[in-house]
């Protein structure tokens, strides 16, 4: 589903979509794909390495798929020898063995590496998302992009709220809706129905939201959720926040277009590197080298 809906919204740009591991298409020599491209992107699989991951009992260790894909990455920047190389993946990777083959394909290929931990909401993003990200190139070393204003989830979806279904608060939302209101004026609160550990999750309006994650928009059986946060407002309007508003959260532009099941639309939604970030790395990246080609 994730790849027709990717299908639906690109293939008008002829965009080519292939539905293997990289492990399969290292297998199989890169059969297809142009040698020496512009840019060569790898986001590798992070469930062992997600903080929501670790935190549960036995979780969170390096498996061997990890390693297999990353040394399929590593042989994709050997035989395919891009420009430009960029990852993106969960804070934690940085530390794996798995990133140290990329890392150790990168300098034996003569690429000169900048990476680092960056906050989504650095970029513009009204979300706190943190993520490793990487940009290596020949000749010449990119620095990371610098970010822009932040901006609260608000603002962001402020105008798609009306239109959203009606809720109502469970008992745990009431509870932190009372406790913020105890100590605060009131303000547009962003409050997921699944409490962690720690107490159930809410965010002001001012502030960008939580990390959005797959496991929001399905249960324990990984069925759709028909209710995955809700918006409470002032003037004690509740809404349930939909996937157009979470999209928008994420940083996907209005025209794309989302399978109607919301555990498809929530995969898309939690996986995705935010495209309003992609776009600034790209951006930024291409005014890098067409200022050092002139």
């Amino acid at each position: 589903m994730n790849a027709k809906t990717h299908h639906r919204n690109f293939s008008e740009y002829g965009c080519r979509i292939i539905q293997l591991t990289v492990q399969e298409i290292a297998q199989l020599g890169f059969i297809g794909f142009p040698r020496y491209p512009d840019y060569l992107h790898a986001s590798p699989v992070c469930a062992n390495f997600s903080q929501a991951h670790t935190a549960k009992a036995g979780k969170g260790i390096e498996m061997a798929d990890d390693m297999t894909a990353a040394i399929a990455v590593a042989e994709a920047i050997r035989q395919l020898q891009p420009q430009v190389f960029t990852l993106e993946n969960v804070p934690r990777y940085q530390n794996s063995q798995s990133f140290s083959i990329i890392l150790d394909a990168l300098e034996q290929e003569g690429y000169l590496v900048t990476y680092s931990v960056v906050s989504m909401d650095k970029f513009g993003l009204p979300q706190a998302r943190r993520r490793l990200v990487l940009i290596a190139s020949r000749g010449f070393r990119i620095a990371l992009p610098s970010g822009t204003t932040p901006c609260g989830w608000y603002e962001a979806i402020a105008h798609l709220i009306p239109t959203m279904s009606n809720s109502q608060l469970l008992p745990k939302q009431r509870q932190a809706v009372e406790k913020f209101l105890a100590a605060n004026e009131p303000t547009p609160l962003l409050l997921e129905r699944v409490g962690g550990r720690n107490g159930m999750k809410y965010k002001p309006g001012h502030l960008p939201c939580n990390t959005i994650l797959r496991s929001h928009f399905t249960d324990h059986k990984g069925c759709n959720r028909s209710k995955f946060a809700d918006i409470w407002l002032p003037d004690g309007t509740v809404k349930s926040l939909s996937i157009e508003g979470a999209a928008k959260l994420q940083g996907f532009p209005d025209w794309y277009e989302f399978p109607n099941e919301t555990a498809t639309a929530g995969s898309i939604i939690g996986y995705s590197v935010p495209p309003s970030f992609a776009a600034q790395l790209f951006t930024h990246i291409q005014k890098q080298l067409s200022g050092a080609f002139l």
